[in-house]
């Protein structure tokens, strides 16, 4: 590997698991979600600013409003929390229609808030108003993702990717598929559809047409997908090393093999590509976070950081030059492009 381009600006210990990590808007702050509940508010120095209590029972995921200040989070005491990250303070406490909420996510301006418990998905606006609540699903639902460009939420679940119209909660589309779903990913173009599945596949859809064609052979079940900004590359998990999809010939990867990126010697556990750039970064539970640019094909790994323990999750700054990463025991380290 040439010289190391990650460079480590600053650590620090929170009490438990890190379990998410979002940016504010502007870059200037990180929220850092802790298993055990307490969101932290970080500053782009990495001192700690205000605690707030999440959720009982455990913080399930976090999404930083888009252009805003406001903070939703989920959690195991049934609830979808929003923030007000400047006043550390709650603004509403929504129902999220089971026991545990397992997503938010935010549409790309910030107006409209999707949440998900159980087989229920529900849709707010940006002050906790219910704006929707969509039909239940087959089974539990296991991830959701706006479609680019849209307000067209896509609910992945057992047997089906449903997409539906946030404006009348009407089915817009529906990619049905015998198999468990785990987690989903659009590409930025709005084109093509892929998800991870329990059975160790990778499925696409094609928006336009319908086609969809699937990818085998991997390790483990992949929950890790990550797209690049151009729409023609998609980096999947499902073991130790993030396989690199070429989407951008006439078939798409049909019949192609992926790029084999070699570094890690235990299972992935986040891929993150920037929102602008080509540099990939892998996260996995040997403790290592590695940077890639895989245009690079004779040496691609570009950067490498080694936490103690297990590595949990990552998120690239809006300005794509900081990479922060979570570790099992709760430390939050900020590494700097240099």
């Amino acid at each position: 590997m040439a010289a190391n381009k990650l460079r480590v600006a600053w650590r620090t210990e929170l009490p438990d698991h890190i379990i998410g990590l979002a940016w504010s808007p502007d870059g200037s702050r990180l929220a850092a979600a802790t298993v055990s509940g307490p969101i932290f508010l970080l500053d782009s120095n990495g001192k700690s600013g205000s605690q707030l209590q999440g959720h009982g029972f455990g913080t399930a995921s976090i999404a930083w409003q888009p252009n805003g200040d406001r903070l939703a989070s989920a959690g195991q005491d049934g609830a979808v929390r929003l923030w007000n990250t400047s006043a550390a303070s709650e603004v509403a406490a929504l129902e999220g229609g089971a026991a545990w909420v397992e997503r938010v996510k935010w549409n790309a301006d910030g107006t409209l808030l999707a949440t998900s418990a159980g087989k229920k998905t529900r849709i707010w606006d940006s002050v906790g108003n219910l704006v929707q609540e969509l039909p239940p699903q087959a089974g539990t639902v296991t991830d959701l993702a706006w479609r680019p460009g849209t307000n067209h939420l896509t609910v992945l679940g057992y047997g089906a990717a449903n997409i539906y119209d946030s404006a009348n909660g009407q089915l817009v589309k529906s990619f049905g598929w015998k198999g468990s779903p785990l987690a989903l990913a659009w590409s930025p173009d709005g084109k093509v559809l892929a998800h991870g599945n329990q059975d160790s596949t990778v499925h696409f859809w094609y928006a336009a047409t319908g086609v969809d064609l699937q990818m085998s052979g991997f390790l483990s079940k992949v929950r890790e997908l990550a797209w690049e900004h151009g729409s023609r590359y998609l980096a999947t998990g499902g073991g130790h090393m993030p396989c690199l999809w070429d989407c951008g010939g006439p078939k798409g990867p049909e019949g192609s093999t992926p790029q084999m990126l070699e570094g890690h010697e235990d299972n992935l556990s986040a891929l993150a590509y920037q929102a602008r750039g080509y540099l990939l970064a892998s996260a996995a539970l040997d403790g290592r976070v590695l940077l890639w640019q895989p245009a690079n094909k004779k040496a691609p790994k570009v950067g490498e950081f080694q936490f103690e323990v297990e590595a949990t999750t990552l998120a690239w700054s809006p300005d794509d030059k900081s990479l922060a990463a979570g570790s099992d025991r709760g430390v939050v380290a900020m590494l700097k492009l240099g």
